[in-house]
Parts: structure tokens; sequence; C-alpha cells
């Protein structure tokens, strides 16, 4: 198949060069694509060098499949325009996730949803794909009524600015302007992911809120969350709070994520056993552990998640939606 991949230099641009080729996704013709200042630049694929494209001559090219790690304002600007030719767009970017008309799909959980004619289909937030993975078994059996959530999360997730900056703290060199975060990163945790919102909370957070409402189909969902960045190479990781309207038996829940495409449950904490975004690093599933009753509430549990935000939190999700797609040619 004929794909594109818009902004191939960038963090999951690469992320998504390395997926396509282990999920072994049958790439016939690569169009590597990204911003003007890159133009002249080759991509190494398949043994080839080939020269990155600008977003017009993709679009002339007539890529079946585009997925798009290029921003927000890229995405508006330039995914209807991939889609007018019979493109179909997946877009990493927050700029359709919360578009009524716009899928935004979690494979595990509702690829159902995509059909012939959806020609953009938005990725959702790295954070909250890695939850809903766990949730949603939980939320069909025991129905979810309030989450707490709580994020730990890798300034990879940043972008390269946020890797420069973390580079240069950690080796006490000045840091180049405009840095990604107002404080430290290196050795630091910073209680701000994204910008604040009129309401206190971070743009981050509300993801956190909106898009798990939408993915799961229930807009009832009482949802709280903070997020935090952390000085972590390895992936995100989240203490999450789930009260349930139905009692729940803890051996029965651990074995319906067990049996859940996606999920690896480590839950055996006497033998040190739980999640680390270390151990996700380069992973595609999602794992969970520390799973046990809040004791202050009934009908309430805890959990601890973690996964590589670059990977399922963003190419990986998206590569595995193309992999969907392919049955519509």
């Amino acid at each position: 198949m004929k794909i594109a991949v818009v902004g191939i230099t960038g963090m999951v641009g690469q992320v998504v060069l390395e997926v396509l080729k282990e999920l072994k996704f049958p790439v016939t013709e690569l169009i590597p694509v990204a911003s003007e200042r890159s133009l002249g630049k080759s991509i190494s694929w398949d043994g080839q060098s080939i020269p990155v494209k600008s977003m017009q001559e993709a679009i002339d090219a007539r890529p079946q499949i585009a997925i798009f790690s290029a921003g927000g304002g890229t995405s508006l600007e330039w995914a209807p325009k991939f889609a007018e030719v019979g493109c179909f767009v997946v877009d990493n970017s927050s700029a359709w996730r919360m578009d009524a008309n716009i899928p935004l799909i979690v494979p595990e959980i509702n690829i159902h949803t995509v059909t012939k004619d959806t020609k953009i289909i938005a990725n959702p937030n790295c954070s909250t794909i890695q939850m809903v993975m766990v949730l949603n078994p939980l939320h069909q059996k025991y129905k979810i009524n309030r989450l707490v959530i709580s994020t730990y999360q890798s300034f990879t997730g940043t972008g390269m600015k946020a890797v420069k900056q973390y580079n240069s703290e950690k080796n006490g060199e000045p840091v180049e302007e405009p840095r990604a975060y107002h404080h430290p990163i290196f050795e630091n945790c910073i209680p701000q992911c994204d910008t604040f919102l009129d309401n206190g909370y971070t743009k981050e957070e509300m993801k956190l809120v909106n898009e798990t409402k939408k993915i799961l189909g229930d807009q009832s969902l009482k949802i709280t969350s903070t997020a935090v960045r952390v000085p972590v190479h390895g992936g995100h990781s989240e203490s999450v709070n789930v009260e349930f309207f139905n009692p729940f038996d803890l051996t029965e829940l651990k074995d319906i994520l067990n049996q859940s495409e996606g999920i690896i449950v480590q839950d055996n904490p006497t033998e040190f056993e739980y999640p680390t975004p270390l151990q996700s690093k380069n992973k595609n599933e999602v794992f969970v552990g520390r799973i046990r009753r809040d004791e202050s509430k009934d009908n309430a549990l805890n959990l601890w998640i973690t996964a590589d935000n670059l990977r399922k939190g963003a190419a990986t999700n998206a590569v595995q939606i193309a992999h969907y797609l392919r049955r519509f040619f």
C-alpha cells in the first residue's frame, strides 16, 4: 500500500516507521512528508534513501493512507485536503478528537465505528489510550461511576524540544530558548502538562476527562485528573482510582484483564512484580498492576498503569488503525 507519514522527522514519525516494519505493514511505497525546512533531506527505508516531500507533493502522489504526527494546526489545514483525494487520514494531534463527526479510535475498543466513508480518524491522547485500554473491559462488566486520575508522564511526550531541555540540564549546559518547560525537568516533577484553562485544569487533564467519555461512549462518567511531567524516558504511568456502580470480585476482575487483548497484568507485589515505565519502553502493550481494593470506599479499586507513550500512546495505535483500514481496499 502507498503510505504517507506526515511529520516523519519528529519523534512520533520516527517511531511510526519502526512500528510499520515491526507489525509487517505491507508498504509498497513510502511517502515521507515534513515541513518546508526538512525538504532536501532524505529518509532511509527498506534499504533506500527517499527524499522528503512537501504536503502538496504527497497529495499529488495519492496515498491510500496518511498517518499525521505534525501538530494540530497542520492537521486542520491539510488533513481535509488528503481526504478530498480519497486518502484515509489517521491523525495523532488533538485537532479532531472532540469533533462529533470524527471517530476517536482505540482499535481494541471501538474500531467497529470506522467505515469506508470515514476519511479522517483521530488518534486519542497518549495518556488516555493506555488508561481506557484497562478501563474498558471493567466498565463493560461493572459500570464505572467515577475516576480519580494522577499521571506521571515522560518528558518525551512534549517532543524534541523537551528532550533537548532535559539533556542540557543533565549536562549542565545552557538551555536553548524558548524552552519546553518554565521549570527544570531534570531531577524534577512539574505539575503541569500543556497550558492552563479557565477552570484551573490543564488541557492534558481535560483531554483525559473528555476523551475517556467519548471513547467509552458514556458522558455520565465523573472524572477528575492531575497530570504531572516527570524526568522519565521510558513512558507514561498513571495511578487510577475507579469507583464502580456494581460490586466486583478481585480475582474475577484480574481474570478479565488477563484475557483482554493488548493488556499485560503484572501484579505480584510481594515478589516486586508491578509495571514500571522503564520496563514498558519500546513495547506495544499496556501494563497494569498494584490492583487492589480502595478500602475507604465501597466498590472502589486502585490501579497502576504504564505504557510507552510513543508506542501504544501514539505510533502503535495509529498503525493498528491503518491495518484495519486495509479492508477497504
